[in-house]
């Protein structure tokens, strides 16, 4: 066919009409799919999918133009119709009336979205205020359990009265469609405060569960009410006047109501664990109380006493497994803490975890401490993966979960994506948690999302300027962009506020990297002596050592970390962006691959 010719049959058989008609009909349809496909909530892989099939349908319906026609008899192929019976010019004119009818539709919505009113932020700006704002909006099944008032005239019973709050805040997130807040972020807050709506917001809750507690000898009286704090309307209020003996049954009650006022979905394995008594000696339970009151200060002297009273609680009641993992908890922090070394504290932790899952294996709890355990001294990313897994699935509410595993195994494989979702979720359930905050900056930093990672710890010294974690992410952030003088104004802020010998360490090898040698030496001497008399890290001792150009003796620190299996030293050796100058040596990456495996147990 002659190229004249067939340009003049793309003519007469309406392919040129059509392509336009098709381009006008696909455009008005995306117009429509983007305007309802959000109004039910669909995902975005709908509208690409929805967009492809426009696409793809394009060729098709030339094709079709080319080879078929529309007659009165139905649609036959254009090489059965004669010349002379053929209505592709009448056809073609429909084409064209329909065609201007949809143009004008068109233009009428080009219009109206040129001259609607439109706000002076960019359209970069709008779309990302638009998924802020998505994900800020506060679900209706969400909930904060503040401090509950003591009304004991005994002062030392507020380890009692946080007990019965923590218990019953730990029972509703049990309930996977419920948010609820952890008992970090809430601590920050009085009981029953004149601003209600401004703290639900703050805590991205619309609901808020107030209370006190007074105990007398063996009998205890718990008043509570529940309040839509959006609305400031009291939605529910009881008091119970019980024997000690009863305190479970209690706060099994009230969480099972509040689910039911919140109309939340309570699967049969979620009513057991409302349900479930920890221990029937109330005795144990006292003493368990005082070992969580004492875990949560978070000092090296208060971690020694909470693992004293969890020890009577065990003596008390064998059987008591929230107490072995109150003890697994404890004995994972020493060694962070600066109060044990690895070897003096994480085989007390796995054992105490193991147990916890012994005596009771839907404990979330007690698979996060063994997650955590299994990433730092057995190094089995594997184990603790899967652990974290089963933990999350028992307890969606957990922040701790969510928070070390983002932090531990998913952080420690490259898995970056996955590992700050983790972290922002644990950051949405504690919003208030320095610790969570600060340590979703720091997965950012391990990801070299700097700037993000930046703003995440300014935005934790906001909360606590004195939080000494948050300065000295921050001057690490600021050292990997080039701002060396002002990381170490950060790391010396770090260390006025903690005497971490770690912190010593990011001074030295800041100072190596300035080219200030001398400093860096000498605070290499100051890390020895500290040696003889606490446990420093082998970490602390390879980081100046790299600044130094000293690889050898920083891998031989490395590898004497992985002989003493010092997990939380080279855990995350894979991304560590401090290793970045050993990548490449073939010791280092023996280590790495050594480091993967685990070592043999």
């Amino acid at each position: 066919m002659k190229i004249d010719n067939f340009f003049a049959e793309l003519k007469r058989r309406n392919v040129y009409k059509v392509a336009v008609a098709y381009a006008v009909v696909a455009w008005l349809l995306i117009q429509a799919a983007s305007i309802f496909l959000p109004a039910f909530d669909a995902p975005p892989w709908v509208m690409k999918i929805f967009i492809i099939v426009i696409i793809f349908g394009f060729p098709v319906a030339l094709t079709f133009s080319w080879a078929f026609e529309i007659t009165p008899e139905g649609i036959k192929l254009e090489s059965e119709i004669e010349p002379t019976k053929s209505i592709a010019r009448r056809t073609g004119r429909k084409i064209v009336a329909v065609t201007i009818a949809l143009a004008v539709v068109a233009a009428g919505l080009f219009v109206y979205q040129l001259v609607r009113p439109r706000s002076t932020i960019t359209p970069r700006q709008d779309a990302s205020a638009a998924r802020t704002e998505a994900a800020t909006v506060t679900p209706n099944k969400s909930i904060a359990v503040l401090p509950f008032n003591n009304l004991s005239r005994d002062p030392d019973n507020a380890y009692f009265c946080e007990g019965v709050q923590d218990e019953i805040l730990t029972r509703l997130a049990k309930v996977a469609d419920l948010k609820v807040i952890s008992r970090t972020s809430t601590q920050h807050f009085k009981s029953a405060p004149d601003n209600l709506p401004q703290i639900a917001k703050q805590l991205g809750v619309a609901h808020i569960l107030e209370g006190s507690v007074q105990k007398a000898n063996d009998h205890v009286r718990v008043n509570v009410q529940l309040i839509n704090a959006l609305t400031d309307v009291h939605l529910w209020a009881d008091t119970y006047d019980r024997k000690l003996t009863d305190i479970f049954a209690v706060e099994s009650e009230i969480a099972k109501t509040i689910a039911e006022t919140l109309q939340a979905r309570l699967t049969g394995s979620e009513k057991s664990s409302i349900a479930k008594t920890p221990t029937v000696n109330p005795e144990a339970y006292e003493l368990y109380l005082k070992g969580r009151f004492f875990w949560n200060k978070r000092t090296g002297a208060d971690l020694r006493k909470s693992i004293e009273y969890f020890n009577q609680a065990i003596a008390k009641d064998p059987n008591f497994a929230l107490a072995y993992v109150g003890l697994a908890d404890s004995y994972l922090l020493l060694q962070p803490y600066g109060a044990a070394s690895p070897s003096e504290s994480f085989p007390q932790a796995g054992a105490a975890a193991r147990k916890a899952l012994e005596l009771d294996d839907t404990l979330a709890e007690a698979h996060t401490s063994l997650g955590q355990f299994l990433l730092f001294y057995d190094l089995d990313f594997a184990g603790s993966t899967r652990e974290f897994g089963r933990a999350l699935a028992l307890d969606p509410n957990y922040a701790t979960a969510h928070h070390w595993y983002g932090g531990g195994p998913l952080l420690a494989l490259g898995q970056f994506d996955r590992a700050i979702t983790e972290g922002k979720r644990a950051v949405e359930l504690d919003p208030l948690s320095l610790i969570n905050n600060a340590d979703l900056g720091w997965i950012y930093f391990d990801a070299r999302r700097y700037n993000e990672a930046e703003g995440q710890a300014r935005k934790t010294l906001e909360m606590d300027s004195r939080f000494y974690l948050a300065h000295y992410y921050l001057g690490e952030v600021l050292q990997f962009k080039g701002q060396l003088t002002e990381a170490i104004a950060e790391y010396k802020k770090a260390a006025e506020l903690n005497d971490d010998p770690f912190v010593l360490a990011l001074l030295g090898q800041a100072h190596a990297k300035l080219g200030q040698r001398d400093e860096a030496l000498k605070t290499l001497g100051q890390l020895q002596q500290l040696a003889t008399r606490r446990y420093v890290t082998s970490y602390s001792f390879a980081l100046v050592h790299i600044a130094l150009g000293e690889k050898d003796k920083a891998i031989d620190w490395l590898e004497r970390a992985y002989r003493d299996r010092a997990g939380p030293d080279i855990a995350l050796i894979k991304v560590d962006p401090f290793f970045d100058d050993l990548r490449g040596d073939p010791r280092f990456e023996a280590l790495l691959q050594k480091t993967l495996r685990g070592p043999k147990s």
